[in-house]
């Protein structure tokens, strides 16, 4: 779809776009100190534990956003500074996150199979309400700042028709959200994988950017084979996000999306949630909890439930598979994508989650007579299960209004550090980078070079740039890494670098500073000005740790 068609077709009146908050106006200056708390260190004498202190419950639902990782690594070091920081106005963010299935079954001749679940466009942020205050004092009207959407598949051939225009509802917790219902893929896209092209529009006709999806692989039909290693894409994983639908009688109107709303579950008929599906071992621990653990989920396991988003969760169940309304008890297969499955409590083998005039309830199933391997299900109790995939691209224009798109998005996939000491640089591997791009430690500029539209080298600040005086560091210190484009755009990443002292002085400096009795204050201040200079040297050597945060 080109430019000059979206331009044409952009409505104002029709998109019904609002305003992001209703309780808030303009930007408010709120103290650095609140925006970056002091991070929390572990016990000095422990080891560092990464998943323990950043990314505990690896991909873990919080709540007030689809993904809180992006706000932990925000928080995670002390502004001092009052220029042009990546986290001065953390709190006016832009998000852009895009929610759609992994698989699109193949539609052939005049057939239009629509996506199911249809790919989901939230908007969130307060940045993007600062954006509409700024608009408002230059003495724009209220259209110049409703955002329009569209979304097609990543096709050069793709017409105006092949576009569906997103309408943007209001949510109550401040967000907007859109569905695209109508999107399909033809037998005559030859492709087995493609990726939705998402464009955003201010009301002025001004192009807020193109954001793409994750690689979404098409399938003609259900594989109803057993699936093998070769297939794994088509299998479900443990810790992956998936979505559960019911349609009755194969009718597209009556398909209901298992969802969560306010912490109650229910089924919708337009939004949908993802859940994160976990295998839980079946054993009891002595007070009562569940152990979690990883691999393919297969029918007959216990699998646990939990919204992405809420942190809401449905007790521990046990997934089976469905055929011809019959729950089978005796299959231990992987489950695939778009099965027909159930979901049997653990607690109670003949409840079944099942879903009743749109709500969800529990269904006692009455066994088979003639064979005790089969469970007769009512149409409420059988759902269809698929992977979905969750991209979120958070930006941060600031106090300037950027009159250009914020795409091409960088993407970060990987780091590597190098050397040591005062000399410690690291490489930025991903994509979409230019020389107009900088990186940022937290609130501090490194020295970036720019190698390739893949590869980014930056030198590592030192460690005493984010605090006062170093003589006081006996902690660790784990920094945000952003990046910002030239004209004050922040890219928000989800990766974060650790300094890590080594907090166990060398074995004379021990024996100086521990033996004997101290003659004078002012030996005494020397062994501890020597055994704080060790403390400091080891934070500067290569003693760095680098994760992310998927």
């Amino acid at each position: 779809m080109s430019a000059e068609a979206i331009m044409e077709e952009l409505d104002i009146g029709e998109d019904g776009g609002k305003e992001t908050s209703s309780s808030q106006s303009g930007f408010l200056p709120t103290d650095p100190v609140l925006l970056y708390p002091p991070p929390l260190s572990p016990d000095p004498v422990s080891p560092l534990t990464h998943l323990g202190t950043l990314l505990a419950g690896h991909d873990a639902p919080r709540t007030g956003g689809w993904d809180r990782r992006l706000d932990l690594g925000v928080q995670g070091c002390q502004l001092l500074g009052s220029t042009r920081e990546p986290g001065r106005e953390a709190h006016a963010d832009q998000s852009v996150t895009i929610l759609h299935a992994k698989v699109a079954q193949k539609s052939y001749g005049n057939e239009k199979r629509f996506f199911c679940p249809p790919p989901c466009v939230y908007i969130s942020g307060r940045g993007w309400r600062v954006m509409q205050d700024h608009l408002k004092e230059a003495g724009y009207g209220d259209s110049v700042y409703r955002l329009c959407g569209y979304m097609c598949l990543d096709s050069s051939s793709q017409s105006q028709a092949d576009s569906f225009k997103l309408i943007f509802d209001q949510q109550p917790n401040s967000r907007m959200f859109a569905c695209a219902k109508s999107l399909f893929i033809s037998d005559q896209d030859k492709r087995k994988h493609f990726c939705l092209l998402l464009r955003l529009f201010l009301g002025n006709r001004q192009e807020v950017g193109s954001f793409q999806s994750r690689m979404i692989k098409v399938i003609s039909k259900p594989s109803q084979k057993r699936q093998s290693m070769k297939n794994a894409d088509l299998c479900i994983s443990s810790c992956s996000r998936v979505a559960l639908f019911n349609r009755l009688r194969s009718q597209t109107v009556s398909t209901r999306y298992l969802s969560v709303d306010r912490g109650a579950f229910i089924a919708s008929a337009r939004q949908w949630t993802a859940f994160t599906i976990t295998l839980v071992e079946d054993r009891r621990a002595d007070q009562g909890d569940f152990v979690l653990s990883e691999g393919f989920v297969c029918y007959g396991c216990v699998v646990q439930l939990v919204c992405t988003e809420s942190g809401v969760s449905l007790p521990p169940m046990v997934i089976r598979k469905v055929n011809k309304q019959h729950a089978i008890l005796d299959v231990d297969e992987p489950v695939s994508q778009l099965h027909k499955c159930a979901f049997q409590f653990r607690d109670n083998p003949y409840a079944y989650l099942c879903l009743s005039n749109d709500t969800i309830i529990q269904h006692q199933a009455p066994s088979s007579g003639r064979d005790p391997s089969r469970v007769v299900l009512n149409d409420g109790s059988c759902w269809t299960i698929i992977g979905v995939e969750a991209v979120e691209f958070t930006f941060n224009q600031g106090l300037a209004c950027i009159q250009t798109p914020v795409t091409p998005f960088p993407l970060i996939t990987g780091l590597e550090v190098s050397g040591g000491g005062h000399v410690a640089t690291l490489e930025i591997q991903g994509e979409n980078f230019s020389p107009h791009l900088k990186v940022w430690f937290g609130n501090s500029e490194a020295e970036t070079m720019f190698k390739s539209p893949k590869s980014l080298l930056c030198v590592v600040p030192d460690v005493s740039v984010f605090t006062d005086g170093w003589r006081c560091l006996r902690r660790i210190i784990t920094v945000p890494l952003s990046l910002i484009r030239l004209d004050g755009l922040i890219y928000r990443t989800s990766f974060s670098f650790t300094y890590t002292p080594e907090l166990q002085p060398a074995p004379s400096i021990r024996g100086a500073a521990g033996g004997g009795k101290r003659e004078g204050r002012t030996e005494g201040g020397q062994e501890d000005d020597f055994l704080l200079e060790t403390i400091h040297q080891e934070f500067t050597r290569a003693n760095f740790h680098l994760f992310m945060q998927s």
